[in-house]
């Protein structure tokens, strides 16, 4: 047992955790009906997906949010004064331009429609958290959640993250999160859900 909760004990991913950032959420991502959406081709999903992460996390995330794992999750959050600095830049965005390939201008849309109901009030953005199949029930992402929740809960501020798979629903509502907002993206694209979670009292 005390081997398996170190396992599940948050730190800090930094960049020389890209492989295992990269393989984790290429496991944890393969079924999510956003990625299937951006990634259609069966064939060649892991590998764009693994360079997809890996990109988000060591072009952009890893300089400017809170990004922690544990053996086998991963998590990035954006507080408030981030926010701006999260955004891709220009390399960042060519770079994910060329592995999306065809699909650029479906992912683009995407991300364009889901700002339009991003909550403007300042808040902890729960940018994503995965966690490798392989490790399900072992409590890898709820450490990682209860961890960046602690975080936004001691700063008396809202926590805000979007899911397009219906089971994740549940887990985040246990975490005390709500369903804001529902759309349908566009292009026949998933349906998102927006989920807002108010801050709690911290212990004096």
């Amino acid at each position: 047992m005390t081997r398996m909760s170190m396992t599940n004990t948050p730190q800090t991913a930094t960049i020389d955790d890209a492989p295992l950032v990269g393989r984790t959420l290429t496991r944890a991502f393969d079924d999510d009906p956003m990625m299937r959406w951006f990634f259609p081709d069966d064939a060649s999903r892991e590998a764009s997906l693994g360079r997809y992460f890996t990109t988000l996390f060591t072009r952009q995330y890893v300089h400017h949010a809170v990004c922690e794992r544990t053996a086998s999750a991963v998590a990035f959050w954006v507080p408030p004064e981030a926010a701006a600095k999260a955004v891709p830049d220009a390399d960042t965005i060519e770079e994910l331009t060329s592995i999306l390939g065809d699909r650029a201008p479906v992912f683009g849309a995407a991300v364009e429609e889901a700002g339009k109901h991003t909550p403007q009030k300042p808040h902890w953005y729960l940018a994503l958290v995965g966690a490798d199949p392989a490790a399900q029930g072992q409590g890898h992402g709820a450490a990682l959640l209860r961890s960046g929740l602690a975080k936004a809960d001691a700063a008396g501020l809202p926590a805000y993250l979007e899911s397009s798979k219906p089971d994740n629903l549940p887990f985040y509502q246990h975490f005390g999160f709500t369903v804001r907002a529902e759309l349908a993206l566009p292009g026949g694209g998933p349906v998102l859900w927006g989920m807002w979670r108010e801050p709690r009292p911290t212990a004096s």
